[in-house]
């Protein structure tokens, strides 16, 4: 999934010609942080809230060197987890996109990317989850897919997360299919170590849609 299609279109730019206040007010009545500056058709980069509040008159132009800018942008073919890192790094509430010229050509809004990011987990796909413990030297995607194949399953979806001081991975894989005893006694038998599963949909699963759409009615405020 690239930045291109995960461009809304609610978000209005604000030119080099306004000024700081109208700025303001347009992120107040869109429930934004940040907004785009362009000139032209041309991205400059993405003026905050807090920027135009502790400018000495925010009734002056943008483009006046009045204002500091944040240079946050992505072209259009970079992928959702670059888009997610830039979101993560600089705590943005969107994200603008360009094309290889530099011309605007919309924005993402964090709540497109946890739509984005459920849809590629595999989040409302029922099927259960099991998290797995391994070295990072014996780490091998092709072998704990053969597992779960060789089990009659499938992996929606797989993450691997690495912790700063650990020669340990934890490898968490979603499944096609809520019963997940099989899979659970073929890791054991080859001496993985599962520190976690769940294969309710009605108790794990079904929480974690609500606490996703928890989620998504918050960024919607």
């Amino acid at each position: 999934m690239t930045a291109k299609q995960l461009i809304t279109s609610h978000v209005v730019p604000v030119h080099v010609t306004d000024t700081g206040a109208f700025a303001l007010l347009q992120m107040e009545e869109a429930r934004l942080s940040h907004l785009p500056v362009v000139d032209g058709g041309g991205y400059i980069g993405l003026i905050s809230d807090k920027s135009i509040l502790a400018a000495d008159d925010p009734e002056r132009e943008i483009g006046g060197n009045n204002f500091t800018l944040i240079s946050a942008v992505v072209t259009e073919q970079q992928h959702l987890y670059e888009v997610i890192k830039i979101f993560s790094t600089l705590n943005l509430s969107l994200l603008p996109v360009v094309s290889e010229r530099n011309q605007y050509l919309g924005a993402i809004v964090l709540s497109t990317v946890v739509h984005a990011l459920a849809e590629l987990v595999g989040l409302h796909e029922p099927g259960g989850i099991i998290v797995l413990e391994i070295n990072d030297k014996d780490y091998s995607l092709a072998e704990i897919v053969d597992v779960v194949e060789s089990n009659d399953a499938k992996i929606l979806s797989c993450f691997v997360t690495s912790h700063r001081d650990s020669t340990k991975l934890e490898v968490t894989i979603k499944l096609n299919r809520m019963e997940i005893g099989p899979q659970l006694h073929a890791f054991s038998r080859l001496n993985y170590v599962v520190t976690s599963s769940w294969s309710k949909e009605d108790s794990y699963s079904e929480g974690l849609k609500d606490r996703f759409d928890a989620l998504m009615n918050y960024l919607s405020i």
